[in-house]
């Protein structure tokens, strides 16, 4: 590696196409030519914290062996994490109102129940599952519940884990829900607020890439997935959905983002039940 760096370098076609392919390969990302700009940015990071003086030595190096954790480190640099609480507010509506009741009447009977964040980013995603399920049930942290949080980038996997959000980002909760669940942070410390013990007791969070093997023993009750499937192209997100789907149990439900939909090209035994909400029937038999 090089000793010095300028501030900013071009980067070739060849450069681009290179990158581009590894975030394919490592994660499933997909970047157009018309993303080139923004990958040059976000790897310039990259090069000027490794003094690197070129792209073609730095996707070297990323390639090789000893380039195993900036492989993991460029794929956090080019993801885009943006996450608001209670995003997309009626999946927490159809949750409170369709799901939960039920999953909560089989865990005060002794059942268990799980939830999975998938494509957690910084946590505001299981943060509100987790007030949704405790304001419907405060007994919620006796019972056999628990949340799944999952991201590919370790870094917004360790902000979650904090929980710590600053004063603006807390104003799409409901005031009655800041009040039970929010701690305001001590005078001395940056003005905000920690999400309470009982609302991070229910949420285990895990580094996990979606495409690659998943680390999980049983099945879900519910999944979110959301804004996570719209970086990968068709055929990985026909890849990647029956996997949800042999992991959802019998009644179980799947929520998606805004603008994705579960294909016409797939044979799904997943029905609508909601605006990019859907439901898998009961009677039907899960694959392990």
């Amino acid at each position: 590696m090089g000793s010095s760096i300028s501030n900013s370098m071009s980067m070739s076609d060849a450069d681009f196409k290179a990158i581009s392919d590894i975030a394919y390969k490592e994660a499933g990302l997909v970047f157009l030519p018309e993303k080139a700009s923004l990958v040059q940015s976000r790897i310039n990071r990259r090069l000027r914290q490794l003094k690197i003086n070129s792209f073609s030595e730095y996707t070297s190096f990323v390639e090789s062996e000893e380039g195993r954790t900036e492989r993991r480190k460029m794929i956090s640099s080019l993801t885009t994490n943006v996450s608001n609480f209670f995003r997309e507010s009626h999946h927490f509506d159809i949750l409170r109102d369709q799901v939960l009741p039920e999953l909560l009447s089989r865990a005060r009977n002794g059942g268990r129940v799980r939830i999975w964040s998938a494509g957690c980013s910084t946590g505001q995603e299981p943060y509100s599952i987790a007030m949704t399920l405790l304001d419907l049930a405060p007994d919620a942290t006796n019972l056999d519940i628990k949340i799944l949080a999952s991201d590919i980038d370790p870094n917004v996997i360790a902000t979650a884990q904090q929980g710590y959000y600053g004063i603006r980002s807390i104003s799409d909760i409901e005031h009655s829900l800041q009040q039970k669940f929010l701690t305001p942070v001590k005078p001395d410390e940056k003005p905000g607020f920690r999400i309470a013990d009982p609302i991070r007791k229910l949420i285990s969070f895990r580094e996990l890439n979606l495409l690659s093997h998943w680390p999980i023993s049983g099945t879900f009750d519910v999944i979110f997935c959301r804004n996570v499937v719209i970086y990968f192209d068709e055929a990985t997100q026909l890849s990647l959905w029956p996997r949800f789907e042999s992991v959802t149990a019998p009644g179980g439900w799947l929520f998606v983002g805004h603008s994705e939909r579960l294909s016409d090209k797939l044979e799904t035994e997943f029905i609508t039940a909601g605006p990019t909400a859907y439901h898998r029937p009961p009677s039907t038999t899960s694959v392990n």
